[in-house]
């Protein structure tokens, strides 16, 4: 049986002061703890209207050449006609609001533990920053039943039904993707016929902060699986992502139903190198409280992924990486975070 990501986790467990969230509802200014150098000394930003980040139409006729386009140029893009309903990306916004707005005695009933994956907590990425980040999160692998009862003892079923029916709509879509950058890479029909791809599903809360140019919602990182699907609020920006030669990209939904997919570490790998996995951010608001859904899609953590070498390729092409499985490789970016691909590289 295929070990899981928990296992992954479970051997590089985090101290639980990098899981524990403030109380954000219960201060009045940023603590020394949270409190960053100037936001504005990172790279400038370019305006959201002038990023042209891809915006892909599922629909459209050339849709492989296109996603495979904004993964290798951007490593980024959104996407419409995805056939994810508005109602439930609203839904799923909703609940996942409902859960943040709990009082915080209450959620640290379902706090992460120390070699835990799901449940409530902060940024896994938090032991490698000397600041903590003006976030709150909540994982969710599979069914949130037991983490819901105790949170809502009498209310819960509404929250799993949501939470369900969201997993279930985000793994379709990106086995959809999936399938699509494949054939871009033209990979071997033993990769299209993969079944086991796993998903997880990470609710994201940013409160609002009274000092929002000397705090962070998360601090710069790229994403370890294959893809993100992310579904941000449309009426607060702050997402932004690390592009060669502009600086930080500002990336607003370009309407209600889009969504944002990124590139993450282990297609870069997959990849050969060919699709940058980006490094993004997210901002604060002083007076917006910011809430996105981030599904991460990846394969089973005992699969080997292997550096696939295009039938495109002109010449005598090598690997770029070794091949790894990838609870190897989880377990490399818990110990050292970016430096995870020197350890791979040729």
């Amino acid at each position: 049986m295929a070990t899981t990501l928990q296992e992954a986790y479970k051997e590089n467990p985090i101290n639980i002061q990098h899981i524990l969230p403030i109380d954000f509802h219960s201060i009045q200014k940023v603590p020394d703890s949270h409190l960053w150098p100037k936001i504005n000394n990172f790279q400038a930003s370019l305006d959201e209207k002038n990023s042209n980040v891809p915006v892909i139409d599922l629909l459209a006729p050339n849709v492989v050449e296109l996603i495979g386009h904004a993964c290798k140029t951007w490593g980024v893009f959104q996407v419409v006609n995805h056939g994810v309903c508005s109602k439930l990306l609203d839904e799923a916004e909703s609940q996942a609001r409902r859960l943040f707005a709990l009082p915080a005695e209450q959620k640290v009933r379902v706090l992460r533990s120390a070699g835990g994956a799901t449940g409530y907590g902060a940024a896994r990425i938090t032991p490698f920053f000397s600041k903590f980040m003006w976030h709150e999160g909540f994982t969710v692998m599979g069914s949130p039943l037991d983490h819901a009862r105790e949170l809502w003892p009498h209310d819960y079923q509404y929250f799993c039904d949501v939470m369900e029916n969201y997993q279930k709509k985000m793994k379709a879509l990106s086995c959809q993707l999936w399938l699509l950058i494949l054939k871009y890479l033209e990979a071997s029909q033993e990769y299209l016929n993969s079944s086991e791809l796993i998903g997880a599903l990470q609710l994201n809360s940013y409160p609002c902060c009274p000092n929002p140019n000397h705090a962070i919602g998360l601090a710069p990182h790229t994403d370890s699986l294959f893809l993100t699907i992310l579904h941000q609020t449309s009426n607060t920006k702050g997402l932004q992502f690390l592009k060669n030669g502009h600086g930080w990209t500002s990336i607003s939904p370009v309407s209600d139903e889009a969504l944002v997919v990124n590139v993450g570490d282990l297609l870069h790998i997959l990849s050969n190198g060919e699709f940058p996995t980006v490094y993004h951010r997210v901002l604060v608001n002083k007076t917006k409280h910011r809430v996105s859904l981030a599904y991460f899609f990846g394969p089973p953590a005992d699969s080997l992924v292997v550096p696939l070498i295009s039938s495109k390729d002109v010449g005598v092409v090598v690997p770029t990486y070794r091949s790894l499985t990838v609870k190897e490789y989880v377990s490399l970016k818990a110990k050292h975070l970016e430096k995870a691909f020197s350890f791979i590289r040729f």
